[in-house]
C-alpha cells in the first residue's frame, strides 16, 4: 500500500487552516488496509492531508470536492494543463520580482483587478488564466489568505514578501502526475455520498465554527457557512458511519473561549471527540496568536503503534 517514490508532494496554496501542523496527530486515523482502498476529502481546501495520503498510499480511487471554484479550477487545471500553467506562473513570477517595492504593489492590484473582472466574466477559455492568478495571488497576497466580498470578489490586500517562490514547478509537475486517477469535483460535500462506501477513508475539514464573535472575518466563497450548516454536517457524518465508511472530521474548539459551550460535543456524542493542540494562525492581535486546541471526530479509535505499523 506504501507507495515509496521520492516525489513528495506539498500544498501548491497558503492556506488558512492548512493542516500541515497537525499532520502527526491526523495520519494516526489513517485506516488504510486491504479493506479501506478509498479516500475522499470533500472540503479539500489547500490539500495537506490529501497531498500526504497520496505520498504514503496507492488507493483504487480518490475523490476530492470543494465549493471554492477558483481553488477547483486550480486542482482541475493543475491536472489537465500543468505545462501552459508553468509557463504563464513562471511569466508572473518573473514580471512581479524585478519590480520595486510600489511597482510590485501597481502590479499586484492590477492582477487582482484582472482576476475579478474574468470571475464576473465566467468564460471557460480564461480558466488557465485564472488558475494562473489564483495561484499568483494567493503567493503575493497578505496571508495567503483567500477572502472575497459579498459580490465574490477577491478583496485582499497584497502582503510583504522579499521574493516569493510563484511558481514551483518540480511541486506543480509532481502533482499532476498524482492527481490523474483523482475525481476533482465542484460543488458542496453532499456531492460524495454515492463515491462513499464501506471501503472508504473520509476525512472533513470544513470552514471552522468561529471561537469569537469577532473571529469569523474570512469568506473562502459566497456560501455561508454557519451552526446551521455545521448541524447539517453532523447529520451526514452519522448517514456516513451507517454506511460503514471510517470518517475523521476537524473543527475548532469552543472550549477555547467558554467551557459551558457544548455545541460539538452535543452533536457528535455518537463519536469519538478528541482535543489537540494548534497554534492559531491569523488573530489581528499578536498577544493572542499562540497554542489553542481544536477537536478531531472520528468513528473509529486512535490506531496504536503496532496497529498503524500493520497497516505501513
Amino acid at each position: 500500500m506504501v507507495d515509496e517514490k521520492k516525489e513528495k508532494l506539498k500544498p501548491f496554496l497558503k492556506w488558512v487552516g492548512g493542516k500541515g501542523q497537525l499532520m502527526e496527530k491526523i495520519e494516526k486515523f489513517y485506516p488504510f488496509d486491504q479493506n479501506i482502498n478509498k479516500y475522499a476529502e470533500p472540503f479539500v481546501g489547500g490539500g495537506a492531508v490529501l497531498f500526504d495520503i497520496l505520498n504514503k498510499f496507492e488507493l483504487t480511487e480518490v475523490y476530492i470536492s470543494d465549493v471554492n471554484f477558483d481553488l477547483l479550477n486550480c486542482y482541475n487545471m493543475i491536472k489537465e494543463k500543468v505545462k501552459e500553467l508553468i509557463e504563464k506562473l513562471l511569466i508572473l513570477e518573473e514580471e512581479f520580482l524585478i519590480k520595486s517595492k510600489e511597482d510590485r504593489k501597481l502590479y499586484y492590484y492590477e492582477k487582482r483587478e484582472e482576476f475579478n473582472e474574468l470571475k464576473t466574466k465566467r468564460n471557460k477559455s480564461d480558466l488557465l488564466e485564472r488558475a494562473a492568478l489564483t495561484i499568483f495571488l494567493n503567493k503575493t497576497c497578505f496571508n495567503g489568505l483567500y477572502r472575497v466580498n459579498k459580490k465574490g470578489h477577491f478583496n485582499v490586500p497584497m502582503g510583504d514578501y522579499k521574493n516569493p517562490k510563484i511558481c514551483d514547478e518540480e511541486n506543480l509537475t509532481n502533482i499532476s502526475k498524482k492527481l490523474k486517477n483523482v475525481d476533482i469535483v465542484y460543488g458542496d460535500y453532499t456531492k460524495s455520498y454515492d463515491f462513499i462506501d464501506e471501503n472508504t477513508f473520509v476525512y472533513f475539514d470544513p470552514p471552522y465554527r468561529p471561537i469569537t464573535k469577532t473571529s469569523a472575518f474570512t469568506s473562502y466563497s459566497e456560501s455561508p457557512f454557519g451552526d446551521k450548516e455545521q448541524m447539517e454536517l453532523g447529520e451526514y457524518f452519522k448517514l456516513l458511519d451507517e454506511k460503514g465508511a471510517k470518517l475523521l472530521l476537524s473543527n475548532s474548539d469552543p472550549k477555547n473561549e467558554d467551557e459551558n459551550d457544548n455545541f460539538f460535543d452535543d452533536l457528535y456524542k455518537e463519536f469519538n471527540i478528541e482535543r489537540v493542540e494548534a497554534g492559531r494562525a491569523i488573530n489581528s492581535n499578536g498577544r493572542k496568536r499562540g497554542k489553542i486546541t481544536e477537536i478531531l471526530v472520528s468513528n473509529k479509535k486512535e490506531l496504536n503503534n503496532h496497529e498503524r505499523n500493520r497497516f505501513l
